[in-house]
């Protein structure tokens, strides 16, 4: 039986979709551990409120939250520990670059797998949305008056 080479969606991030514009996006891996990964394939994945840091040279992600593996031991993973993403060097410089100079943001789009290995797709993002930012505006107003 051949292998898939199409990447298959885990979890999608729709939410961040909608609320951002997205400028560029890239693909990086993820260190996970054993128990990770098995509860990745059995769909115990949230990317909500999740968000990217770089922090001296490496690739952080906060906020994602993979349950438990049903079957662990005692060796189970904390279920919303600091992962770090792989990426080669260069590109993490220059996204670094790009945040700090210009105010991007880096958040996750969705994990999906790619010829056996976890992935993220990682969105550069430079502003929130018109409509949210109005409503927001609105609510200011409001409040200010």
């Amino acid at each position: 039986m051949a292998k898939k080479d199409a990447p298959s969606l885990i979890a999608d991030n729709r939410k961040a979709r909608h609320d951002f514009n997205i400028h560029e996006t890239y693909e990086a891996g993820i260190a996970l551990t054993g128990t990770e990964i098995k509860s990745i394939r059995q769909g115990k994945l949230n990317l909500k409120d999740s968000f990217i840091r770089i922090d001296k040279g490496e690739m952080l992600l906060y906020g994602v939250h993979i349950s438990p593996y049903e079957q662990g031991n005692r060796f189970n993973h904390e279920p919303e520990r600091t992962r770090k993403l792989l990426m080669h060097k260069s590109e993490i410089k220059k996204l670094f670059q790009q945040v700090k100079e210009k105010g991007f943001s880096l958040i996750p789009l969705n994990f999906h797998f790619s010829r056996g290995y976890v992935k993220v797709t990682v969105a550069k993002n430079c502003t929130i949305n018109a409509k949210i930012w109005q409503n927001g505006m609105q609510n200011v107003t409001l409040l200010s008056v």
